[in-house]
C-alpha cells in the first residue's frame, strides 16, 4: 500500500537532481527538519555490520548441524527456515534495488542511490526479529535469554532510530522498511509454527 502511494500519490521533484519523490510533502518537511548527520549515517552505516555477524553465526550453526548430524532432514527445521528467510530478505533487497521507487534525500559521494526501503531499516529489523525469535528457543537460561533479547531490542532502537535522524532516508524509506520488515518475520513465524504444528500431530 506504501509502495503504490510513494508511486502515484504527490510525487513532486523534490530531490536531488531533480528526482522524484512520492508523498512529496511529508518527505521533505521531515527531511528539512531533520536535516543530514553524516556522522550517524557512517555510525549506523557500521552498525549494520552486526546483523550480517548474527546471520553469519547462525548460518555456520546451521553448517555445523549437518556435518555433525549428517543429513539435512536433522539439522533443526527453525534454522532451516531462517535460511530461506534470508535468502528471502536478500531476494527483497535486490527487487528495489533494480526496482527504484524513491532515491535518497542526499546524494552520496555525488550519486543518486536507491533509497527505498531503507535497506539498513530492513537488514537490521529482519536479522535481530529472527534472532530473537531464535534465541527464545536456543537460551535455557531465563535470565540471560532476556538480557541478550534487551541488548537485541535496544540495538534495533538505536539503529534504526540513528538510521532516520541521519537524514539520508526519506521518511517513508524508513516507514518502509519497517513494514516490509515486519510481514517478512511474520510470515517466518508463521512457517515455523505451521511446521511445528504438524510436527507435533
Amino acid at each position: 500500500m506504501l509502495t503504490t502511494m510513494l508511486m502515484y500519490v504527490d510525487v513532486k521533484p523534490v530531490g536531488p537532481k531533480g528526482s522524484y519523490v512520492g508523498l512529496a510533502t511529508l518527505n521533505k518537511w521531515m527531511s528539512e527538519r531533520l536535516g543530514v548527520n553524516m556522522l550517524l549515517y557512517h555510525i549506523t552505516d557500521w552498525l549494520g555490520v552486526v546483523p550480517v555477524l548474527f546471520a553469519l553465526g547462525f548460518a555456520i550453526l546451521g553448517l555445523t548441524q549437518l556435518i555433525n548430524r549428517k543429513s539435512l532432514k536433522r539439522v533443526d527445521y527453525s534454522i532451516l527456515v531462517l535460511g530461506a528467510f534470508y535468502l528471502l530478505v536478500i531476494g527483497a533487497y535486490l527487487f528495489f534495488e533494480f526496482n527504484i521507487v524513491n532515491y535518497r534525500p542526499v546524494l552520496i559521494q555525488n550519486v543518486l542511490e536507491a533509497s527505498y526501503p531503507s535497506s539498513t531499516t530492513l537488514l537490521v529489523l529482519c536479522v535481530m526479529s529472527t534472532a530473537i525469535m531464535q534465541f527464545n528457543r536456543l537460551i535455557k537460561g531465563r535470565s540471560a535469554r532476556i538480557a541478550i533479547n534487551a541488548v537485541c531490542a535496544v540495538f534495533v532502537v538505536i539503529a534504526v532510530v540513528g538510521r532516520l535522524l541521519s537524514g539520508v532516508h526519506w521518511l517513508t524509506d524508513i516507514l518502509g522498511g519497517a513494514l516490509l520488515s515486519s510481514a517478512l518475520v511474520m510470515l517466518y513465524d508463521s512457517v515455523n509454527t505451521f511446521i511445528e504444528i504438524k510436527k507435533n500431530r
